[in-house]
């Protein structure tokens, strides 16, 4: 579950939200809305811990994530955090499998055969069965998005952040982006999605509206 209180982002002389809370319990799919330069990447960022916020506080699993010192950040990034981001954010020049390799969480601690089994089911999950020695960068798009999406498969996070995922793929690969987010989330995922997309919005539990800081049900 995420529960966070009395966000505010300033940049410059620029306040792009104050006061904001967001509340996402688990097993649920947030929309974020809003027109570009509302700050939806900006407040997924904040909550990744990948900028710092102004003012307010964040938790999740009942941590106090907003308190914690680098170490614990990399640490919550490593185990807590899934990020899927619209440029796939892959290794290009390795691997489907080697990027599966990097996901962290409780996979490290499995044997060799049970992380392979792990990968494996991934990649039959987004139709990538037996391709686990293809080069990323002879990927199309769409595949890529599907290793971004096997890569958090094999993590389980219990957070995810989804900035734009859908936005540079046709149906399909969206469709197939917006149901393996929806497993994730029957598995006890809180997720959030940055969207400018209709159908995505309608395939959430929930949209938090940046402009009017509101909240939809």
């Amino acid at each position: 579950m995420i529960s966070a209180h009395g966000l505010t982002k300033t940049i410059g002389q620029r306040t792009l939200w104050e006061e904001l809370d967001v509340t996402v319990n688990s097993g649920e799919m947030m929309a974020v809305r809003g027109p570009s330069g509302s700050g939806k990447s900006t407040l997924l960022n904040c909550l990744g811990l990948l900028e710092p916020l102004t003012a307010g506080h964040v938790l999740i699993q009942g941590a106090n994530t907003t308190s914690y010192n680098q170490r614990q950040q990399r640490i919550f990034r490593r185990d807590t955090l899934g990020y899927l981001f619209q440029n796939y954010a892959l290794i290009e020049n390795t691997s489907i499998h080697d990027n599966l390799t990097v996901a962290g969480g409780e996979n490290r601690k499995l044997s060799r055969t049970e992380k392979h089994k792990v990968y494996e089911e991934a990649l039959e999950h987004v139709g990538l069965t037996g391709r686990s020695r293809d080069l990323v960068y002879e990927l199309s798009g769409g595949e890529q998005q599907r290793v971004a999406l096997a890569r958090l498969l094999v993590k389980k996070p219990v957070f995810i952040l989804a900035d734009e995922p859908t936005g540079a793929l046709d149906d399909d690969n969206a469709d197939m982006v917006i149901s393996t987010l929806r497993y994730l989330a029957e598995k006890g995922a809180s997720i959030l999605i940055a969207t400018h997309n209709d159908h995505v919005e309608s395939r959430c539990d929930t949209s938090l509206v940046l402009e009017s800081r509101a909240l939809v049900p």
